[in-house]
């Protein structure tokens, strides 16, 4: 990571935690709290008793707490002081230990764990690095899951496009989004295999709750059509080493 991101992103962590991310973020909405179960599952599906998981940054802990349940040993990390000494304190399970860590020169060694993990995340960091040191860790035959967003989503285009609208979104200066293609190359790049990405997401987190059934069911019916599915709002990586 650069002297600069790494930088933005350890002062954007101050602000995250004056402001609080789940709120931030619009988690704690009806369909904001639907997106994150989403996610969730789409993950810890893939976790068992007993793995060892590397979660990359794990931010306040929010979806720290969610992965201990899975009863896997999680190894959280993040660049930012300030959100690990809030995620300490959100999060008290035995099977987590917070680490501050840079996601690009990691200490753990080579073959260390089962599963690399992280929701959102990827995209505020310079991805091939990050990829490296994931691949580094992971033991062979590990796997990595990510959500990220989806460049070609009309209100992510918009947040990482233009300035007014990133600051009112409580998006950090160096935060991009991803396109499925260019991001299948670069896992590949690095050595993964069994490379999926699927486009997922059709729920803004500001529907009305009223909304939130119809909305739900036109959304995953669209994440099956050809062509309109690649405009979701997120996506969801797997990859094994």
């Amino acid at each position: 990571m650069s002297d600069d991101r790494l930088k933005n992103e350890i002062e954007h962590g101050k602000v995250l935690r004056k402001s609080w991310s789940g709120t931030l973020w619009y988690w704690e909405t009806p369909a904001g709290k639907l997106r994150f179960k989403r996610r969730l599952e789409m993950i810890t599906s893939h976790i068992e008793p007993g793995m060892k998981v590397l979660e990359l940054g794990c931010g306040v802990g929010y979806f720290t707490k969610h992965l201990a349940e899975t009863k896997a040993a999680i190894t959280a990390n993040d660049i930012s002081p300030d959100l690990l000494e809030v995620a300490r304190e959100q999060v008290k399970a035995e099977n987590v230990t917070f680490k501050v860590e840079n996601a690009y020169d990691l200490s753990y060694a080579d073959n260390s764990f089962d599963t690399v993990v992280g929701s959102s995340v990827l995209h505020h960091l310079e991805v091939d690095d990050a990829l490296r040191e994931c691949y580094r860790v992971l033991k062979p035959g590990g796997s990595i899951y990510f959500t990220e967003p989806n460049k070609l989503n009309p209100h992510v285009f918009l947040e990482r496009s233009n300035s007014t609208f990133r600051r009112w979104a409580g998006v950090s200066p160096d935060e991009t989004a991803f396109l499925r293609g260019p991001l299948s190359n670069t896992l590949a790049s690095h050595g993964f295999k069994d490379i999926a990405i699927m486009p997922f997401d059709f729920l803004h987190p500001l529907t009305p709750q009223i909304l939130i059934p119809m909305v739900r069911s036109l959304g995953r019916f669209i994440e099956k059509v050809p062509i309109v599915k690649e405009i979701s709002g997120s996506l969801f990586i797997a990859a094994k080493k």
